[in-house]
Parts: C-alpha cells; sequence; structure tokens
C-alpha cells in the first residue's frame, strides 16, 4: 500500500451513533449536566475522536484509506457514523 511514502497527514476522526440508535451514555450525561443546573441542555450524544498520522502520496490516496480505515476498523457501520478532517502532517 505504500504506507511510509509520500507526505505526512494527520485525520481527525468522530464517530458518533446513528440518530435512530439509542444512546444511554448520552442520556446519563444529559442527566448529569441537568443535575449541575444546566436545564437548558435538550439533548446530548456521544462519540469518539481518534486522531490517525499516516504517509500518502497525496490527499486523495489519504483520504480514500483513512475513509477505508473508519469503514473497517474505527467505526460499526451498522449503527454509527463517522466524519473526519485531514490536513498536512506538518500543520
Amino acid at each position: 500500500m505504500g504506507e511510509g511514502q509520500g507526505a505526512s497527514w494527520l485525520a481527525r476522526v468522530v464517530v458518533t451513533l446513528k440518530p435512530v440508535v439509542n444512546d444511554p451514555q448520552g442520556l446519563a450525561v444529559t442527566d448529569g449536566l441537568h443535575n449541575l443546573g444546566y436545564a437548558g441542555v435538550e439533548s446530548t450524544r456521544v462519540g469518539k475522536y481518534i486522531e490517525v498520522r499516516l504517509r500518502a502520496a497525496d490527499e486523495a490516496t489519504a483520504r480514500a484509506q483513512v475513509d477505508e480505515m473508519c469503514r473497517r476498523l474505527l467505526s460499526n457501520p451498522v449503527i454509527e457514523s463517522y466524519r473526519f478532517d485531514l490536513t498536512p502532517g506538518d500543520a
């Protein structure tokens, strides 16, 4: 796959439960915030934040690799959605 070749990239990946999936952890956070006096909080959803540093020949290749990583390991596509930002690794 050419890892170790090309420019360095940093992917910031956010994985969240799909809206139709119950989020018990999010409900617990909402309750906790209400107990702390934040009555205006309507709801919360809890997810994961992952940083991946990689080398790739170009941005398109890096994006394709990160997308594949998300689909194959970093998220469960049945119940989770993901998004990511990609920036040069030395930025």
